[in-house]
């Protein structure tokens, strides 16, 4: 059998080592490209080939392998994906013969349209909260129909009227057989997500006396992607903490729910949107705002999240950023009159630890931060410090 060795000299490559790799004229692993220049967060191919000294292609097998994983990564069918800006080297090789290779230079840019974060104004204003203003004597026309009841608690479809028109939809979990007045609390999922997303923490809170509701988003009710990245994006964060508002009347419409026992409790984008409801709502009594961030904005502007928006055209992606920019959480959480739990991760692979800490940081104080060393998903541990929490400030039954 034929010894496989490295190309020619004319595109002698370098070695793992930085040093240069010995051709043969036998067989040769070439790459179709000299050069890749990528945009951040963008993809490409390598196309490659192994031929004989006969000029034969053989198709076997080929491992990749980038040298600064940082700038772009490759994956086993040689697809590269930049990461942050600079230059780096894509090496593949023959599986079975690792001393066949040849290598690209890729280079990876910043295009020249806008994604750098945007001078969101400063804190909200009188005139940018009464954006999510609504009759709240408006109808709420609630309907409510009983699904199970699992250890005392009435697990119950809902649906209301939106003042951003149509109804809302969720689910309330309601502890009957608990007498007297009780704490009530509103739950809002992630992105993607449902009201049922909910069900297991809602019905942990409802069998420790609370009467929980969680509400679909509106994007939860419509087809399509949650984020358009269009001015509907804008239109439905505004809907969204109107939702929330009518969830906490019809809280507040229920004989049973102690009016000055009302929590918020929202997970990931679930808690970004609450950073922008507690700066809203004036009735809650505490808020717990686990795994969030400042909003989309902030997230997509940041040191790792551009990869959201660095797909979209140019003209798409500023328009976007202009309209959500005003009613981004960030700038109203620091008008929040209840006090703040927020949780987050560490090794959160969604959000990163920079976009937590800058919600923290424009958060009333004192604000309960804390840092759980774990992915997205948190732990038992987080799950235990905002009952606890919960339990302080509404009254959880033990």
């Amino acid at each position: 059998m034929a010894r496989l060795a490295a190309a020619s000299a004319a595109s002698a490559l370098l070695a793992c080592d930085g040093t240069p790799v010995e051709p043969t004229t036998e067989t040769r692993l070439a790459l179709s490209q000299d050069s890749v220049v990528v945009g951040l967060y963008q993809w490409s191919p390598l196309t490659a080939a192994v031929r004989d000294a006969h000029g034969v292609i053989h198709y076997v097998p080929l491992r990749y392998a980038s040298r600064d994983p940082g700038v772009a990564t490759v994956d086993g069918n040689g697809m590269v994906t930049a990461m942050a800006v600079g230059a780096t080297y894509v090496v593949a090789s023959v599986a079975s013969h690792p001393e066949v290779r040849d290598s690209v230079r890729v280079r990876v840019h910043a295009d020249s349209c806008s994604g750098v974060r945007p001078d969101f104004g400063g804190p909200a204003t009188a005139a940018d909260r009464s954006l999510f203003a609504y009759d709240v004597k408006a109808p709420l026309n609630l309907q409510k129909t009983l699904e199970s009841t699992i250890n005392g608690v009435e697990v119950s479809a809902v649906s209301f009227s939106s003042p951003g028109g149509g109804p809302v939809t969720g689910v309330m979990w309601d502890p009957v057989g608990r007498a007297g007045l009780r704490p009530g609390m509103v739950l809002m999922h992630g992105l993607p997500g449902t009201a049922r997303s909910m069900t297991g923490l809602a019905q942990s809170y409802a069998q420790r006396g609370a009467v929980v509701i969680a509400i679909d988003a509106p994007f939860s009710r419509r087809t399509g992607p949650p984020l358009t990245f269009t001015d509907q994006d804008r239109t439905e964060q505004i809907q969204v903490v109107v939702d929330l508002q009518r969830a906490v009347d019809v809280l507040r419409s229920r004989s049973n729910v102690d009016l000055d026992r009302i929590a918020y409790a929202g997970f990931s984008w679930g808690g970004a949107t609450g950073a922008l409801f507690v700066g809203i709502e004036r009735r809650l009594r505490a808020a717990a705002l686990v795994v969030g961030h400042g909003g989309q904005v902030s997230h997509a502007t940041g040191p790792v999240g551009f990869k959201i928006i660095a797909h979209l055209p140019c003209a798409r992606r500023v328009a976007w950023i202009r309209a959500m920019a005003p009613v981004e959480p960030i700038r109203f959480v620091g008008n929040a009159n209840v006090p703040l739990l927020l949780q987050n991760g560490t090794m959160d692979e969604f959000i990163p630890t920079a976009d937590a800490a800058e919600l923290h940081a424009a958060a009333p104080q004192p604000s309960d931060v804390r840092w759980y060393s774990t992915p997205h998903g948190l732990n038992q541990q987080a799950v235990a410090d905002r009952l606890k929490w919960l339990q302080e400030r509404i009254g959880l039954d033990p």
